[in-house]
């Protein structure tokens, strides 16, 4: 169950993420209407696959999957920006980790 639930949340990072990055070449970068289109249907993605967890709670879900957006929104600005994070960053995206497992996997 924690493999399955953990491969949902990556998959639904890269959904919201690359739909909130693409979102944001169509009107910072002025990319179109094309990667607007592109941007909004993986942000539908993203919402569908995030449903998907096991766990019932939304809220609990949810939750943990702020920490897992976190850390994917530095691992995405590293990969398609150049961003450099500073021990602060990675330190802080270590601890929201933590809090995923807490949120997510502590036995209730």
């Amino acid at each position: 169950m924690v493999a399955k639930s953990a491969l949902l949340f990556v998959v639904a990072a890269i959904a919201e993420i690359g739909g909130a990055y693409l979102m944001w070449q169509a009107i910072k970068e002025d990319k179109g209407l094309l990667f607007a289109a592109a941007g909004a249907v993986a942000l539908v993605g993203y919402g569908a696959v995030a449903a998907l967890q096991p766990d019932s709670e939304f809220g609990r879900v949810l939750a943990a999957y702020g920490g897992v957006f976190i850390v994917g929104s530095l691992a995405w600005g590293m990969v398609f920006d150049a961003f450099r994070p500073d021990r602060y960053d990675v330190g802080g995206a270590l601890v929201c980790l933590v809090g995923v497992a807490v949120i997510m996997y502590a036995p209730r």
